[in-house]
């Protein structure tokens, strides 16, 4: 009987799964992101569906206004998460462990683990957070051979400038994860106009999160505008390039999974 529960269970996640839509290449923007309000609390839904690695794919964005109260501790069974500090300063509880983190920090969670989030700051605390279950299965022993649930303050890794001033990065982590063969991210700044790098293509799939300044980006052949809040989605194999639009500077996340 336990079978034959577990497999209609499975059989009900696959055709849940099977009926969500692929998500598009381009540009997703902040302002476009309709908002629900609650007591204290507002939420932003930025994407949902498929892409070429995750057999489910979601993005929402979260503000805690100041003296929110956090939301119960929970676990995910089958879902990894990215989380992004947009704004603010919060207090992060794995399991029974605790950090603070202040924008661009960042919490890679591992499934299965215990945890809260917790605005501590004198104002609205604002994070992203990327949701996903891979279409290979979960190996939760690869997940902790490679490091575990990783929590990162930007202030603690090494910012590295080119010699000619015209562009700098941060690197976060590049490893395996319970749910992706490689899992890789940085913060890139450009100091002046113009592209990164010349328009490439690889296997991962990689959003592009734009910090600050002005950015475009051409994607399979569309050219697109950014700034901060708003995300690029480039699916695996697609021709891309970002740059800055301005000879202001930009910044911007990238991070890419296969």
């Amino acid at each position: 009987m336990k079978t034959i529960l577990s497999l209609l269970l499975a059989m009900c996640t696959f055709s849940s799964n099977a009926q969500m839509k692929t998500i598009e290449s381009g540009v997703y923007k902040w302002k476009d992101h309709p908002v629900e309000k609650n007591e204290n609390r507002e939420s932003r839904k930025i994407l949902e569906g498929t892409s070429p690695h995750f057999i489910y794919l979601e993005i929402h964005a979260t503000t805690q206004n100041k003296g929110a109260k956090p939301g119960p501790a929970h676990a995910n069974e089958d879902i990894e998460e990215l989380i992004i500090v947009k704004e603010g300063k919060m207090k992060v509880t794995i399991e029974d462990q605790s950090w603070v983190l202040g924008p661009q920090g960042i919490v890679l969670l591992m499934p299965q683990q215990m945890h809260s989030l917790e605005n501590i700051g004198d104002g609205p605390l604002t994070y992203f957070v990327m949701r996903y279950r891979s279409k290979n299965s979960m190996n939760l022993e690869q997940g902790q051979k490679e490091g575990g649930s990783l929590v990162l303050n930007v202030d603690s890794l090494k910012y590295i400038e080119k010699p000619d001033g015209s562009k700098g990065g941060t690197a976060y982590f590049d490893r395996p994860t319970a749910m992706c063969e490689r899992f890789e991210m940085h913060i890139t700044q450009l100091n002046q106009k113009g592209p990164s790098h010349d328009p490439h293509e690889h296997e991962e799939t990689e959003i592009i999160l734009v910090i600050s300044g002005e950015t475009e980006m051409s994607i399979d052949g569309k050219k697109y505008e950014a700034g901060e809040g708003d995300f690029y989605f480039a699916r695996s194999g697609e021709m891309h390039g970002v740059g800055n639009a301005t000879d202001n500077p930009c910044s911007y996340f990238a991070f890419k999974w296969r």
